[in-house]
């Protein structure tokens, strides 16, 4: 080849390079429902690390949430564009990705119910080539969130089709400001390189947990195991505190043996323990006690989808259900259990009170300290799917 004809040919074959390095992406929609404390910082993530090009919009039926969060967004330089949907109906308009993050099963029935039904009905979603995708990140039995993927896929189909998958996560509104969360997906592996890189904008870990439903059961059972955990530290705590025992001891010899723990180490139920735990701050803030409750209700839920009993599970379910009921404690961190059940031994210990809150906290801490099961083994808890 002469001089000239590879310099002719390296010199096509650069502009080809160009031509294809400049051309603009695909401009991509996004859609963001559900701006309560977690949503709000998972947005406002997911917004900073999009490109100019895309456009985001947020809805929530709390139009102040997404408002306010459309002036922090446009405060800052960067970022997809945003646009505070004032309907539901005008979220989901044209999108491409929906993220959803919401209380509770019914919640996630009645948000998708009202998005399947604009986009196959209305004439201006006209059939795509790229699937949409739906990324639910609320924390809810498996049996609704599979029964919500097998909608999506029916009902779009015909106008191109979607994929609904489920990504729970983990880390609290801390973990979600920081995006440092990690999520648990579950969804078809084909999917896998499609989702996480949206979730990698939100959060740090992305844990692919299996098919769809499957980061749900994984998140499940990891609270499962937190929610007793944490009943058990307060035990041990309060067991070896009226024993005598310094409880920064005894937390320092739980910490290196085999008992130790997240609950222990990290978030210990005795104020004074760990400092920067809740019990620290008179139990403001972490994970409330009505959200464990309600995570409790699931996981025996899940269980009893697959024919298992969970009876240390129903237990401490209980215990979360009659402690949430007390208005005192009922918004507070979940490791207050500790405090009510300090204060249930105390009111034994003098036998009479005065205080009707250390009668419904000794009520409360007696179920499980006397093993009051009875009442338990023919209950349906949980039954309803934590609604």
């Amino acid at each position: 080849m002469s001089t000239m004809r590879f310099w002719r040919s390296a010199q096509a074959v650069t502009q080809r390079r160009a031509a294809f390095s400049t051309s603009p992406r695909r401009l991509d929609n996004y859609a963001f429902i559900g701006l309560g404390q977690m949503g709000y910082q998972m947005a406002k993530n997911l917004q900073s690390k999009l490109s100019p090009s895309d456009k985001i919009r947020l809805f929530d039926v709390n139009s102040s949430a997404a408002e306010k969060l459309d002036v922090d967004i446009r405060h800052r330089d960067g970022g997809a564009s945003p646009e505070v949907a004032t309907e539901l109906e005008d979220a989901v308009r044209n999108v491409d990705v929906v993220i959803t993050c919401l209380p509770q099963p019914k919640h996630v029935r009645g948000v998708y119910q009202k998005i399947l039904s604009h986009l196959a009905t209305n004439e201006d979603e006209k059939p795509r080539q790229r699937r949409r995708l739906f990324i639910d990140c609320s924390t809810i039995d498996p049996q609704t969130s599979k029964g919500v993927a097998e909608i999506v896929s029916q009902t779009l189909e015909p106008t191109g089709g979607g994929d609904f998958v489920d990504a729970p996560m983990s880390g609290g509104v801390v973990g979600a400001t920081a995006g440092t969360l990690t999520f648990m997906l579950g969804a078809p592996l084909p999917l896998v390189d499609r989702v996480e890189p949206i979730l990698q904008k939100m959060g740090k870990r992305v844990l692919h947990c299996g098919e769809q439903g499957s980061g749900l059961v994984a998140k499940l059972a990891n609270n499962l195991v937190l929610g007793v955990q944490n009943i058990v530290v307060s035990e041990a705590m309060l067991m070896g505190i009226r024993s005598g025992v310094d409880p920064k001891v005894l937390a320092d010899v739980i910490n290196v043996s085999t008992g130790r723990c997240w609950a222990s180490e990290v978030n210990n139920p005795v104020p004074g323990v760990v400092e920067t735990a809740p019990a620290s701050r008179g139990y403001q803030g972490g994970f409330g006690i009505e959200l464990m409750k309600k995570d409790m209700d699931l996981a025996i839920a899940a269980a009893n989808d697959v024919g298992i009993w969970l009876p240390t599970g129903e237990l401490a379910q209980k215990a979360y259900a009659e402690i949430a009921g007390i208005p005192e404690f009922a918004k507070q961190d979940f490791s207050v259990v500790y405090e009510v059940f300090r204060r249930g031994a105390e009111a034994e210990s003098s036998s009479q009170t005065e205080d009707p809150a250390l009668n419904a906290a000794m009520l409360a801490g007696g179920g499980i300290h006397h093993g009051d099961v009875g009442g338990l083994g023919g209950g349906d808890a949980g039954g309803g799917g934590g609604e």
